[in-house]
């Protein structure tokens, strides 16, 4: 009886044990993911949830109203821009590869949280042949 009980004493320790390293883990693991690029397959999600029905599911725009994403130097330039962009909208004419657009881009700020923002420019900058570095949340938050 005595050994089942120091087994139960040994085996509630050893699970404490387990859950803070695991929660020491988690919290590693959360501050190095806002660190680093987000995920750009988690971002494919958002962009067909929220932007695909301007921007088209090919990144192509549609001419007059919505510039395309595939080919957008602004896109794949200065990560800083575009997510000043996605972050707070934009509105009025912009020039895009010599095409005039003058549709409303939406302000995302509040709508999606940082990581899904990181995660969607991260797949923009990286579909439709874009060649451009992900974006972390850390540079979303640092995006007023």
């Amino acid at each position: 009886m005595r050994y089942a009980i120091a087994a139960l004493l040994l085996g509630g320790l050893l699970t404490g044990c387990a859950k803070g390293s695991q929660s020491s883990a988690a919290a590693s693991a959360s501050a190095a993911a806002a660190n680093n690029p987000a995920s750009a397959s988690d971002g494919g999600a958002v962009y067909v949830a929220n932007c695909s029905s301007c921007h088209q599911t090919n990144g192509q725009g549609v001419p007059g109203a919505f510039p395309p994403l595939a080919g957008n130097p602004t896109v794949s330039g200065n990560p800083i821009a575009v997510i000043a962009i996605v972050k707070n909208g934009l509105d009025g004419r912009v020039v895009v590869n010599g095409q005039t657009y003058s549709g409303i881009m939406p302000r995302w700020r509040g709508v999606l949280s940082d990581e899904q923002i990181a995660s969607v420019i991260t797949y923009i900058r990286s579909s439709w042949k874009n060649n451009a570095s992900g974006v972390s949340v850390t540079q979303v938050q640092a995006v007023k």
